[in-house]
């Protein structure tokens, strides 16, 4: 198991984040929560950047992946304004999840509420090589809807 050192950042008023969790022992990304002074209400189609009161360190060749959580998502349109967000290896700043209200009411934000999953994830850097040609596959370059809808 590999580890991640977590940092707390505290607020204005010196409080700290909790250290996100896993919620259940089969879980494979842990919770991240709204750490915010007041709650924070979005207008439909409205985003913002909501601050989370921790920074990562992550290990060596390894990301951070922000992602939807998608209760959330489905049952009040409250999601990731980015689709997934990515946290390199060097970045040490705190995390900050950017969302969207997708649905048609406001909905309010508040300190301690579940806004995202971090899922931590290995990661290869491949050299790239630049090259004339392509070995061919039975897709091709077929792209979007071209493996059909079944």
């Amino acid at each position: 198991m590999e580890t991640l050192k977590i940092q707390c950042i505290p607020d204005k008023m010196g409080r700290l984040a909790p250290v996100p969790q896993y919620a259940t022992p089969g879980s494979c990304a842990m919770d991240l929560r709204a750490f915010l002074l007041e709650p924070m209400t979005l207008q439909p189609m409205e985003r913002a950047a909501i601050p989370t009161g921790i920074a990562i360190q992550l290990p060596a060749l390894h990301a951070g992946l922000v992602l939807a959580r998608s209760g959330l998502a489905t049952r009040q349109g409250l999601t990731l304004a980015n689709g997934v967000g990515l946290i390199d290896t060097d970045y040490r700043g705190e995390i900050l999840c950017s969302v969207v209200n997708l649905s048609s009411s406001p909905i309010t934000v508040r300190d301690g509420d579940r806004i995202a999953q971090l899922m931590v994830v290995p990661v290869v850097q491949a050299e790239p090589m630049p090259c004339e040609t392509l070995d061919p596959t039975e897709r091709g370059a077929g792209g979007f809807g071209s493996t059909g809808r079944n």
